[in-house]
């Protein structure tokens, strides 16, 4: 429990400094809101209307005024209104992350279902044919962007042959696959080697070579202990993963118009709505700093040695 605490104090000044330079980022991107929706409506305003809608946004103020007025409505439970829509920006933010833990679901258990036994049978038979397909696949896998497979995806199965829906019009079983398919390849492709390259060192080991001289079964040592020993680089890649799919993959949603945190970031970057971008950014570094908390305790659970070398420290 001392533990937990003492990492939880560690990251809250590590959480205050993102939202400050990502306020600051913003401000100096050159535009804003309302300079944005002049341009999208290509109406002419004088400046004289422009400075009254700054004002009226806040935006007139200086920048650590600014700031300081976010960082206390949110510390009050006020994320404030979207500049472009008028919405409460916490309602908003929830509304699509349902969406986006849904793809993040089916994205990691695919994944796992890919990469782990794939990655188990390169290293099992290791420089044996079915380890080079494996490994030529995952490295084809590896080298494609994410853009490139979802355009391949959307133009066989969506275009030629007619199986799936191009555009996510809602979320279901069927506008969710082509995401989750173009996710998976990549992370799959990257985790099996990892897979592989844990699995090929502890079965170098002595006690692979003692467990087979005592008889045991290869198949037990394998699922018994390999697998185990291997849990610790399976939990930090999928750690590092989950990370980055809850906060939203934003080339695959915007390109799957799939209505999750992503797409509505890169929406909201267009159109300088910075009370959604912040609230995302607030997004982005919770999620992180949690994730690395509990991958490190999963690591003390996993590995013995690591509560020993805590004990003894």
């Amino acid at each position: 429990m001392v533990y937990i605490i003492k990492r939880v104090l560690q990251l809250i000044p590590i959480l205050f400094a993102i939202t400050f330079l990502s306020f600051a980022m913003m401000r100096l991107a050159g535009s804003d809101v309302v300079e944005q929706k002049m341009l999208n409506t290509g109406q002419v305003i004088s400046e004289t209307q422009l400075e009254m809608a700054r004002e009226q946004l806040g935006l007139n103020s200086p920048f650590l005024v600014q700031y300081f007025r976010w960082l206390g409505n949110l510390l009050h439970g006020d994320m404030g209104f979207s500049y472009v829509s008028g919405k409460d920006v916490f309602e908003t933010f929830v509304s699509k992350l349902p969406a986006t833990i849904l793809l993040t679901v089916t994205s990691i258990a695919l994944t796992v279902i890919i990469s782990i036994p794939l990655g188990v049978i390169s290293a099992v038979y290791q420089n044996k044919f079915i380890d080079y397909i494996i490994r030529f696949f995952s490295f084809i896998g590896n080298s494609l962007p994410n853009f490139f497979v979802s355009l391949v995806l959307m133009y066989f199965l969506g275009i030629k042959l007619g199986w799936l829906p191009i555009i996510s019009k809602d979320i279901n079983s069927t506008s969710i696959i082509m995401p989750t398919l173009t996710l998976a390849i990549a992370m799959s492709s990257k985790y099996l080697r990892q897979v592989r390259t844990t699995v090929l060192d502890e079965l170098s080991k002595d006690y692979i070579v003692g467990a087979k001289a005592r008889g045991v079964k290869f198949s037990i040592t394998l699922m018994g202990s390999v697998l185990r020993a291997t849990l610790v680089t399976i939990i930090t890649l999928l750690a590092l993963s989950i990370g980055s799919l809850l906060g939203g993959t934003a080339i695959v949603e915007s390109i799957f118009m799939w209505d999750g945190v992503g797409k509505m970031a890169v929406d909201a970057i267009n159109m300088r709505d910075y009370p959604i971008i912040q609230a995302y950014v607030m997004w982005m570094a919770i999620i992180y700093v949690l994730v690395n908390l509990i991958t490190d305790l999963s690591y003390r659970f996993l590995d013995p040695r690591i509560r020993l070398g805590d004990r003894e420290s």
